[in-house]
């Protein structure tokens, strides 16, 4: 499988797993509170200048935006036609700002950091009954490892269609793809109950 972390000796790399997770639920809290274009278009402007400086080439980042970006311009595209545009505005900035600093985020942190410190940050909730800490730092690093995969399968089957002559539309894209991700996590599914990763976690809980 690909991953989306990238090697690297960045402020960003240095900074510890559960800080940066930190930062970036903080960040989606306040990006939320403030509607004011200045200071929205000054944390893009940040979250950019984050991203950009995490060492990866710039044609390299761009490519891994453009899926994101494109699924922000839908959003910000559906809202401006039922609501001011200012509201659309506002909506497109938001995201694009904590997008940015997700994908920093993501390119360096390694899976196994992402699973251990959602784990641990999920401890709380555990103690009170809602949730196994396990289960949820385990389908959080299955997620971020899936991307790569996912959007690597999505530009393989749009390959597919423009050899064969048939034109790319989401519904001719979109159903091969979740049909293969699906089959794709009933294998994960299968693997993870054949090695009883839920077994040994149950009893070590207990």
């Amino acid at each position: 499988m690909k991953s989306l972390f990238v090697e690297g000796n960045s402020a960003m790399h240095r900074l510890s797993a559960r800080a940066k997770l930190l930062v970036l639920a903080a960040l989606g809290v306040l990006l939320f509170l403030s509607a004011n274009f200045l200071l929205l278009a000054l944390a893009v402007l940040a979250t950019a200048t984050i991203y950009f400086s995490i060492g990866l080439p710039a044609r390299s980042a761009l490519a891994r935006l453009k899926p994101i970006f494109l699924t922000i311009l839908v959003v910000a595209l559906f809202s401006l036609a039922f609501n001011p545009w200012h509201v659309a505005v506002v909506a497109l900035l938001r995201l694009t700002a904590l997008m940015l600093f997700a994908a920093a985020v993501t390119a360096t942190t390694t899976i196994a950091q992402f699973i251990d410190q959602i784990t641990l940050l999920a401890r709380p909730l555990e103690r009170l009954g809602l949730l196994r800490a396990d289960d949820v730092g385990l389908a959080v690093g299955l997620v971020v490892r899936f991307v790569p995969e996912i959007l690597g399968r999505y530009q393989a089957i749009r390959e597919a269609h423009a050899a064969r002559g048939i034109k790319v539309r989401p519904t001719t894209v979109l159903v091969p793809l979740i049909i293969l991700t699906l089959r794709d996590a009933d294998n994960i599914a299968a693997a993870i109950d054949a090695r009883g990763v839920r077994r040994h976690v149950n009893l070590r809980t207990r």
